[in-house]
């Protein structure tokens, strides 16, 4: 079977940048950020104005300087970064509160974080450089996490080995907060915004931000099967001439639970580029696939049909809550995560609505610790705002719950595999960064792939610390009676 390459066209121009009052789109996660093709012409916004972020507002007694520099000649484009490229507060009690509670913890911490005044803090470890204290610690004063990255993004630290110095601080994420402020996460946690509620129109609006991109960026990353989600390798560590077999056996796999086989009627919620409804077919399955981004849909057309099973697969730009029907199995890979947890119930009573008696479901799903979920649930992240608007992820235990208590299914069998995941987003983060100059190519700025590198590291610090997981689910459904 052959795979076709990507075609789509340079990625476009963004848009201006909407107001300040429109709504923010909704979406897990993790993107955003908008090159401009010379040549295109719609498609893509900015991260922020797709977020309908405002600029960073400084208090009436914060002294504030412009921030940036090391991100490009000329720092970020305020057209495209708003927030990243907004004068930073270096003076005043959020500050000043921040610096203490940074330093506090970075103190406790095996790294060693270097200041440009020539402080160091930490018990040694991986290094962190701070090149500009004061617009480092104003921007976590000033917005938390969403700060923290936004630093990164403006080149006010970098990291030699920087998963290896996320790794430390995933692994302590309990601490780094004083408990006495953790209990007052409401008054200093940045809500999430409503605009991103998954909504169906939400859910279009956060979809698009992150797979609507450009299908060339995600070509230069990913391996031949376009594939967007964990690989099942069988030995690790990991090689980029395994990844496009790991894959395929991530697929088969899901499949297999799912026992689809000639003949099967198979529900694909989440397309992605059509690899999985091309294994389905050729064991002679019929696929109806659904997918709320354009891009992905008409390039999984494209590839199904090179495949020669147009006649086996149907590709729908819908909504999973829009289809009907059942089937004899449901498969659904990494979606639960851009579902939201308000739209949970409705996502896995979909799942059983559309499936036949004796019928089965295949899930993957990224998980986090059920505590963690809980006390971050309605904080708005820097992962929510630039990679994946309305996403979250669930924990294992909210997973059993809600189909528990919003279903008939049965849950029959859970696989974890988290260390194939943090081999998998390594992979990708090499990738990109060998190709960084087919990226800007692309007219992806250097603001955009800095956050690209700091999602995809991220990601892979927290696999490798454990805080984050994948699951492989089986839900079952009883038969009919006789």
């Amino acid at each position: 079977m052959t795979t076709a390459e990507p075609r789509t066209a340079a990625a476009p121009a963004p848009k201006p940048p909407k107001s300040a009052s429109a709504p923010e789109p909704r979406t897990p996660a993790l993107a955003t950020a908008p090159p401009a093709g010379p040549a295109a012409t719609e498609r893509l916004t900015s991260a922020e104005a797709k977020a309908g972020a405002k600029p960073s507002e400084a208090g009436p007694t914060e002294k504030t300087a412009e921030a940036g520099t090391a991100a490009g000649p000329a720092g970020p484009d305020p057209g495209r970064w708003p927030d990243v490229a907004a004068p930073v507060p270096r003076r005043g009690p959020r500050t000043a509160i921040a610096a203490a509670v940074v330093q506090r913890a970075l103190k406790q911490l095996p790294l060693r974080v270097r200041f440009a005044d020539g402080t160091e803090l930490g018990k040694g470890g991986p290094v962190v450089d701070v090149h500009d204290p004061r617009a480092f610690h104003g921007r976590i004063g000033a917005q938390g996490l969403i700060g923290f990255g936004e630093s990164y993004m403006a080149g006010e630290w970098d990291a030699p080995d920087l998963v290896a110095a996320l790794t430390v601080l995933a692994a302590h994420a309990t601490e780094l907060v004083p408990a006495p402020l953790q209990r007052l996460r409401r008054l200093w946690a940045p809500r999430r915004p409503r605009a991103q509620r998954n909504t169906p129109a939400g859910s279009r609006d956060n979809i698009s931000h992150h797979y609507d991109l450009s299908n060339d960026l995600f070509a230069l990353f990913l391996d031949e099967t376009l594939s967007y989600s964990s690989a099942l390798f069988r030995s690790l560590p990991a090689q980029w001439d395994q990844l496009a077999d790991a894959q395929r056996l991530k697929v088969d796999r899901l499949l297999d639970l799912a026992e689809v086989r000639e003949g099967s009627h198979v529900l694909e919620i989440g397309t992605g580029w059509g690899e999985l409804a091309i294994r389905a077919a050729a064991r002679g399955a019929h696929v109806t696939s659904v997918t709320l981004s354009a891009e992905q849909r008409d390039l999984a057309r494209t590839r199904i049909a090179e495949a020669g099973f147009a006649d086996r697969v149907s590709v729908e730009l819908s909504d999973y809550r829009e289809a009907r029907g059942t089937y004899d199995a449901v498969v659904s890979v990494e979606m639960a995560e851009a579902v939201g947890a308000e739209f949970w119930p409705v996502y896995f009573r979909t799942l059983d609505e559309r499936l036949t008696p004796g019928g089965r479901v295949a899930l993957q799903v990224i998980t986090m610790p059920h505590d963690r979920m809980l006390a971050s649930r309605a904080t708005h992240t820097w992962i929510g705002k630039y990679i994946f608007p309305g996403g979250l992820l669930p924990s294992v235990e909210a997973v059993a719950e809600t189909v528990r208590r919003h279903t008939g299914l049965t849950l029959a069998r859970r696989d974890a595999y988290g260390p194939h995941y943090a081999e998998t987003l390594r992979l990708w983060r090499e990738r990109f960064a060998e190709r960084a100059d087919e990226v800007e190519a692309l007219s992806f700025d250097e603001t955009f792939r800095r956050m690209w590198t700091l999602y995809l590291a991220y990601s892979e610090a927290g696999f490798r610390a454990g805080y984050l997981d994948v699951q492989q689910y089986l839900l079952t459904k009883e038969a009919a009676a006789p």
